[in-house]
């Protein structure tokens, strides 16, 4: 080989990020960007100065497409998401040896500069010719280069070390090579040209099948980067459990980050004018945060808050398929992971849910309740009048929309389809309860989230986060003695998929899988004649160690749950049901729910209590807790203790991947 120009693909462009070390580019990403630089100036490369007018040269789009580079001011930005700090990129032609971590611009143009003047067209040694008995240290410099506070020598064409000029280490240089070690070896650093591995366009990201919105919850005035910080945990996350488990698969999933309050008036300043200078810290922060929570309760400010995410939502989707066209034409998929009050803007954004409606509800309510009760005959006839003129402005608010809805067709409130919503740590069980929804006698999510808007809704939390709640009970109310789906640790071995995975009660006195045709009945709880006041401590998940004091917590609440219980215990007729514990993989992902009669036989053939209704697919799902960490404090930190949970991780990319897992598995079996 003859001493020539870096090729481009021996060129590789890295980035900064925090002020941490430099990162490469990958080969797709760095070769793109090093054609693009060699666009804005003569093709001779960087080593002589550009003439005339720079070229105008398109940003070069990296990282997945989530970031862009200016070549020119040598800076990367991303482009789903505002964010103050730029982020340096550098082009590397020398490398450390070992690290491989680039040598800075300024120093690495001047020894490329230097090193093609010597030695351009010379012979490169091949490494089998070099003499093993003569090493490097012994060998004098033949070029020499001093830079501002460090000197290259070269002992050969292809060997190059860098050393420092400090005076420590000018110190150390003379005792250590009066002590006979070599110059070379006591303070130089082996520099190579050209990075360890060649760019090609073949290394290029997998194409990304599904994208993830993450919407945040309240405090993001508090700190406005935080949802940007947090996404790209939960994406590096991601990331790590996609090539631990899934790397046989050819597509990737890509998180962006929702931020819908910063852009948001509100009430300018007036809270924070009323707000008392005492104790001020406290105030504001409360103001930041919970604060967000009474601007959604009020019907002033409500909709500006539903129209940001809306609007923010729609943006980004546009965005992500304007510069991915192929994303829809192949069938992409959009799912929704919502944090906190997240959660609720982001559910009623999805089923149209508004105030007013709850109050017509109110008003046709009274009415019936009105028509009930005996009146007067003037009272009969006013109100036969009302009735008559609310019918009339009924239909010419018909036709008036009707007229409007020719000329504007009304867009969809979001341009997607939700093929999956994760709530984690979400209060929306709570603000849905306050709203009248109630538990029904059928085990289908459409009772809360009807299945044409989002394909599946699943409630992730840690069992000490202080704002989550259950969803399960408000669809059918024996679940609140089921225990949530524990969800597996990320380095558990063949875990059980979640739909074998069987319901076990919060308080069993005994499992119901044990009782035998001679056992007696009634020593089997039953979802709706054990107590929903007996509950907790549920500690299937954990070791022997934390059950002890689980337990020991567990008898005080037995005791005073026995106390409620005799007070303001059900009905004892209530009718006996338990689900039947003699079939194998209780819950299969398609089984749909089992209805039997309202009084089924108590007994069936084989001595187990007959079913009644389960849901056709699990909702809550809980984090494990462990076991060090203190109950108290973890409901401090649990909260937010979600971004960077591998569990999580693994959790969304299980439900994700299920289609593609799949359609590949099928194949295997085909193949085979």
């Amino acid at each position: 080989e003859v001493v020539r120009e870096l090729g481009a693909e021996e060129v590789r462009w890295f980035y900064r990020e925090d002020r941490k070390t430099w990162k490469p580019f990958i080969g797709y990403d760095s070769l793109r960007i090093e054609l693009a630089y060699r666009a804005l100036g003569p093709a001779s490369g960087p080593a002589e100065p550009r003439e005339g007018e720079a070229a105008v040269v398109e940003p070069v789009c990296v990282r997945s497409g989530l970031y862009e580079v200016d070549v020119a001011s040598a800076e990367s930005y991303p482009v789903y998401w505002n964010q103050t700090e730029k982020i340096p990129v550098m082009r590397g032609q020398w490398f450390i040896d070992g690290t491989w971590q680039p040598l800075e611009e300024e120093e690495s143009n001047l020894i490329e500069q230097e090193h093609l003047n010597r030695f351009k067209g010379q012979q490169l040694q091949e490494s089998f010719d070099v003499e093993v008995s003569k090493p490097v240290d012994g060998k004098e410099a033949i070029h020499s280069l001093k830079l501002s506070r460090n000197h290259v020598d070269w002992h050969s064409v292809d060997e190059v070390y860098l050393y420092s000029d400090a005076t420590t280490s000018k110190i150390a240089r003379t005792v250590t090579q009066k002590l006979g070690f070599s110059k070379a070896s006591s303070s130089g650093t082996r520099l190579h040209r050209g990075y360890v591995e060649e760019a090609t366009l073949e290394d290029k990201p997998p194409q990304t099948s599904h994208i993830v919105f993450v919407v945040h919850g309240i405090g993001q005035k508090m700190d406005q980067g935080r949802i940007i910080k947090n996404t790209a945990m939960m994406r590096d996350t991601a990331r790590k459990i996609e090539e631990k488990y899934f790397s046989n698969l050819a597509t990737h999933v890509e998180f962006l980050p929702v931020e819908w309050r910063s852009k948001l008036t509100l009430d300018g300043d007036t809270v924070d004018s009323i707000t008392p200078d005492k104790v001020r810290g406290l105030r504001d922060m409360l103001n930041s945060s919970a604060m967000d929570i009474m601007y959604y309760t009020s019907p002033l400010y409500r909709d500006e808050l539903v129209k940001g995410l809306q609007q923010e939502l729609n943006r980004l989707y546009t965005l992500f398929c304007s510069r991915n066209p192929e994303f829809e034409e192949k069938g992409g998929k959009v799912s929704i992971v919502s944090h906190s009050l997240g959660c609720v803007i982001t559910y009623d954004i999805m089923t149209g849910w508004n105030p007013v409606r709850l109050y017509e509800q109110l008003l046709q309510k009274e009415e019936e309740e009105l028509e009930d009760r005996w009146m007067s005959y003037e009272e009969q006839r006013l109100l036969e009048e009302l009735y008559v003129t609310k019918q009339r402005l009924k239909e010419i608010e018909e036709r008036l929309h009707g007229l409007k809805a020719s000329t504007i067709s009304k867009p969809p409130v979001l341009k997607f389809k939700v093929e999956n919503f994760f709530c984690m740590g979400s209060p929306l069980a709570v603000f849905l309860a306050l709203r009248g929804i109630r538990p029904g006698n059928s085990g289908s999510q459409d009772h809360i989230l009807p299945r044409t808007i989002c394909n599946r809704l699943l409630n992730i939390f840690h069992p000490t986060d202080p704002v989550a709640y259950r969803l399960e009970p408000l669809i059918l109310k024996h679940y609140s003695n089921i225990s949530p789906v524990q969800i597996h640790w990320y380095n558990t071995a063949n875990p059980l998929p979640y739909e074998h995975m069987k319901p076990s009660f919060l308080n069993p006195t005994k499992e119901p899988t044990s009782v035998t045709d001679g056992e007696s009945v009634s020593t089997v709880p039953s979802p709706t004649t054990s107590p929903v006041m007996v509950r907790r401590h549920y500690g299937e998940s954990i070791t022997n160690i934390g059950k002890a004091s689980i337990l020991g917590a567990a008898s005080i609440g037995k005791g005073l749950g026995g106390m409620l219980f005799s007070r303001f215990g059900r009905s004892s007729t209530t009718t006996p049901q338990t689900l039947e514990p003699g079939k194998d993989g209780a819950e299969g992902d398609d089984k749909k729910a089992t209805t039997v009669g309202t009084l089924p036989l108590p007994h069936s053939s084989s001595g187990f209590l007959e079913p009644i209704v389960e849901l056709e697919h699990r909702i809550d799902f809980e984090l494990r807790e462990g076991l060090v960490e203190s109950r108290y404090w973890s409901a401090v930190t649990s909260h937010t203790a979600y971004w960077s949970s591998l569990d999580i991780a693994l959790f969304l990319l299980t439900f994700m991947y299920k289609h593609d897992q799949d359609d590949t598995d099928k194949s295997n079996l085909d193949a085979i």
